[in-house]
């Protein structure tokens, strides 16, 4: 599969983002993670989604390894530190929980505490409904596993059509923009710092239009499948969404409602915090996890 791989010298002197880089090979590709605490604690998987990369929980990790947490945060195939391919058509959904399998089965990892938002929610949680064995807990952050069945708000019809058609694809201003507060400058050159050139923005450009948002999608079926394994889930299940994301809002009740661990857990609603609520409330959102994992 033919595919870039963005130079190291883009990832220097990056504001709070010293982590020491870990390597694995999926399918030819070369995967990057964070991984940070304890090697032989309990993993916490954290799974960044579109168009972002691990810089997303830079404030997450040090508090979670602090706490005696193996923190693995990888960036997803076409993000971040890890190979790009070069086509849209070179990602599918089925493909990027295919690599994430690999990852996960490539470090052997066992009683995960997964969190995840956006794409990675997409992602981990089919991750979760295919490999129940392999997870402790689940927390959820402003995402879902939409089926196709679903009507999907406006707001994300419009960032599709965007991601398809535009000829200008910034991606430190879409994280900016997808943010309540302001974001330094070197911040968001810094969720540019992956993406030099047009050339390494296919899999960012690819996420939007493989979220199923037809019933016949060809990932409608997995994913079908995948709530049936949920709605008998009865391990921990959290959800930590904000108040400030007009894509996802609301998208945490069917889950409180349906899925059996999510029955007295302590769900919590962010405030003043936009789509990516990692960026705003890292600290807050870590402070959480800590409690998840220490409740059991």
């Amino acid at each position: 599969m033919a595919h870039v791989r963005t130079p190291d010298a883009r990832f220097e002197n990056l504001p709070d983002y010293a982590f020491e880089p870990h390597y694995v090979d999926v399918d030819g590709l070369r995967m990057h993670y964070v991984d940070e605490g304890p090697k032989d604690a309990a993993p916490i998987l954290l799974l960044h989604g579109e168009p972002s990369w691990s810089y997303l929980y830079r404030f997450m990790i040090p508090p979670l390894a602090e706490a005696g947490l193996r923190v693995i945060a990888p960036d997803l195939i076409g993000f971040g530190k890890s190979d790009k391919p070069s086509r849209k058509s070179d990602y599918s959904f089925a493909g990027h929980v295919s690599w994430m399998r690999a990852f996960m089965q490539s470090l052997d990892l066992n009683n995960i505490t997964l969190f995840c938002q956006d794409w990675g929610s997409l992602i981990g949680l089919r991750l979760a409904a295919e490999n129940e064995d392999r997870f402790a807990r689940i927390a959820l952050a402003n995402g879902g596993l939409p089926t196709g069945d679903q009507q999907m708000p406006k707001a994300f019809i419009y960032w599709r059509r965007f991601a398809l058609y535009s000829p200008w694809f910034p991606i430190g201003r879409i994280i900016q923009k997808a943010t309540v507060s302001e974001l330094p400058d070197d911040v968001v050159a810094a969720y540019d710092a992956p993406f030099p050139s047009a050339k390494y923005k296919a899999g960012a450009r690819a996420f939007p239009s493989l979220v199923p948002i037809t019933p016949d999608d060809p990932a409608s079926d997995a994913n079908r499948a995948a709530w049936e394994v949920f709605k008998r889930w009865e391990k921990p299940f959290l959800t930590c969404f904000s108040n400030r994301d007009p894509v996802t809002r609301g998208f945490e009740k069917p889950w409180q409602e349906r899925v059996p661990g999510a029955q007295g857990q302590a769900h919590t609603i962010i405030k003043g915090a936009g789509h990516f609520l990692q960026e705003e409330a890292g600290p807050e959102l870590a402070s959480l996890l800590i409690d998840f994992v220490g409740a059991g």
